[in-house]
């Protein structure tokens, strides 16, 4: 067979087989590298590891955040109602202690008020009882002659008009013995229909004009009469005392 092999076809196979150990060659080479990694390949693995492990990590890192946020968070909560029940328990006491306070002022004004008023009233109570024992006694008359006397005697020394009691006394006899309710139904007065009535024996005309304020309107009134008679008789003959005869 190496008769029929020509020096061309020896230099076309001497090329192929070359060609066909450098593709093996270049096989073989890449299946090296794929089986046993270079530098590059080492570095790429280390890389990746590297990078694979802070993956794993980060997981933690994340439970861990969150378990941190979760016990800051009932922390947080906790601290939150400790500080609202701190401010209640706080304002129920101060709203306490204030309302102790008020009542213990109301009650202190209260009682203020009570001793104030009690010693006004002690005061009031004191001032008319000093006022009743310097106010004279009211004084009182008796019923007959004497005191019809004397009661007009005092008035008429309030309003200044001049009598004795002698002078008052020695009149009423001589014109009524003493009688409140005389009348004269005789003389001139009786027939001009203006009869004298009374202790001093006035007509109505001398009494209503010479009537004297707090005194009776009733021309019989013992006091009421004497004492208008006598201030008549001031009038026109300087005093009860200067008459002696009807007048």
């Amino acid at each position: 067979m190496s008769a029929f092999i020509t020096p061309e076809i020896r230099r076309r196979l001497k090329n192929r087989k070359s060609a066909i150990a450098g593709v093996a060659a270049v096989a073989a080479t890449t299946v090296a590298l794929s089986l046993a990694p270079s530098g590059d390949a080492e570095a790429g693995v280390q890389t990746e590891a590297a990078a694979a492990a802070p993956v794993a990590w980060k997981a933690d890192a994340a439970k861990t955040a969150a378990l941190h946020e979760s016990i800051s968070s009932q922390q947080s909560a906790f601290e939150a109602q400790f500080k609202a029940t701190q401010a209640k328990a706080k304002a129920e006491a101060e709203a306490k202690a204030k309302a102790e306070k008020a009542a213990a002022e109301k009650a202190a004004a209260e009682k203020k008020a009570a001793a104030k008023a009690a010693a006004e009233k002690r005061a009031k109570e004191q001032a008319a009882s000093r006022a009743a024992a310097r106010k004279p006694a009211k004084v009182t008359y008796p019923n007959n002659l004497d005191g019809w006397i004397r009661e007009a005697m005092a008035i008429m020394k309030k309003h200044d008009i001049p009598g004795s009691y002698e002078g008052i006394h020695r009149n009423i006899l001589r014109e009524s013995s003493g009688n409140p309710r005389a009348i004269n139904n005789w003389d001139i007065n009786a027939i001009n229909g203006v009869p004298s009535k009374g202790l001093l024996q006035v007509i109505k005309p001398t009494f209503d004009a010479y009537h004297v304020p707090g005194t009776s309107w009733d021309q019989y009134d013992p006091v009421a009469n004497i004492v208008a008679a006598c201030n008549y008789a001031a009038d026109r003959y300087g005093s009860m005392d200067n008459v002696n005869s009807a007048y």
